[in-house]
């Protein structure tokens, strides 16, 4: 059954279906394009997209991918990000999440890379946002690698930044004023505080609840903070490299409409499907909440290399 989107619900009753539109309007709920990002663009009129969130491929080899020269890497990103300007409104907001290109053991900073394809357009960067999480693969000849970063860019300085919506709790909420006009009084907001430019969130490995077949899968909880304080409900939120759709589905689930593109079939496939299961409020997704710390049974935690001696000193 086709329904109409009505904001009002926090959730969707399970028999309701959403219908993903291949060919974009402003009107549609989500616009799920299997192709080109470039293709996609061009549908897309001036000025009509809120809040663009994405992670490209890094250009490392991976199965979605082929790897090309840096040089020509570059220029292929740069017509998309040149695009995604176009269609981005003046209050809008960019966000692109990238790490690290290798070559040859050396690891090249692709936001580093990237930054003057923003500023070249007169963009804004108001965040470096480093996301840390704690699990990955584990290095032999340098240190392993646990973070990617975040360009936030502004096309003006006329932003929309909702803070109230991303705030967490704060770390001593009882603390008071020792002095001033203030003093006794509490200190802190009583709402949370701003998570700051450092996230740490858990990143979707084979026992995360959101893992699906895509081998560099970003967390649903990430984009979310991204959602919730740079758009507002109604915003269309667009992913140019959609993958199995994470964006989109932060997207549904804070009621926004969603846009993105993606040419891996089976990935489509895939984002589609997280789609209609976020609207209908049935996807598996893990909240954004602070990283589990082991409690009760800590035998996996005790050195078996080290005597209870050398242990307690």
């Amino acid at each position: 059954m086709k329904i109409k989107y009505d904001l009002n619900r926090s959730l969707f009753a399970p028999q309701e279906e959403i219908e993903i539109k291949t060919s974009f309007s402003k009107e549609n709920i989500a616009t799920l394009y299997f192709g080109d990002c470039l293709d996609f663009l061009s549908q897309i009129p001036d000025r009509s997209i809120q809040l663009i969130v994405t992670s490209p491929p890094y250009n490392i080899g991976k199965e979605y991918e082929k790897k090309m020269d840096i040089k020509e890497y570059i220029s292929q990103q740069s017509q998309v990000i040149d695009e995604c300007i176009r269609v981005l409104k003046d209050e809008g907001s960019i966000c692109w999440e990238v790490g690290n290109y290798v070559d040859n053991s050396e690891i090249v900073p692709l936001d580093i890379l990237l930054y003057d394809c923003f500023k070249s357009n007169d963009l804004q960067l108001r965040n470096r946002i480093v996301w840390h999480f704690g699990h990955g693969l584990h290095c032999s000849k340098r240190f392993s690698g646990r973070y990617e970063t975040i360009l936030w860019f502004t096309k003006s300085d006329n932003y929309t930044f909702n803070l109230d919506t991303v705030r967490i709790p704060q770390k001593y909420p009882g603390k008071k004023h020792f002095k001033g006009p203030n003093v006794g009084k509490y200190s802190s907001n009583p709402k949370g505080k701003n998570p700051s430019d450092v996230w740490d969130i858990p990143n979707v490995k084979s026992n995360h609840v959101e893992k699906t077949c895509h081998p560099c899968q970003f967390p649903i909880a990430l984009v979310q903070r991204l959602v919730l304080a740079l758009s507002n409900e109604q915003d269309i939120v667009f992913d140019p490299f959609l993958g199995v759709g994470s964006t989109a589905v932060a997207g549904i689930i804070n009621k926004r409409k969603v846009a993105g593109s993606e040419i891996v079939k089976k990935y489509y496939d895939i984002a589609c499907e997280r789609v209609k299961l976020a609207y209908e409020g049935r996807l598996k997704v893990r909240p954004d909440k602070p990283v589990y710390e082991p409690t009760g049974n800590l035998s996996l935690a005790k050195n078996p290399f080290i005597s209870e001696n050398e242990e307690s000193i």
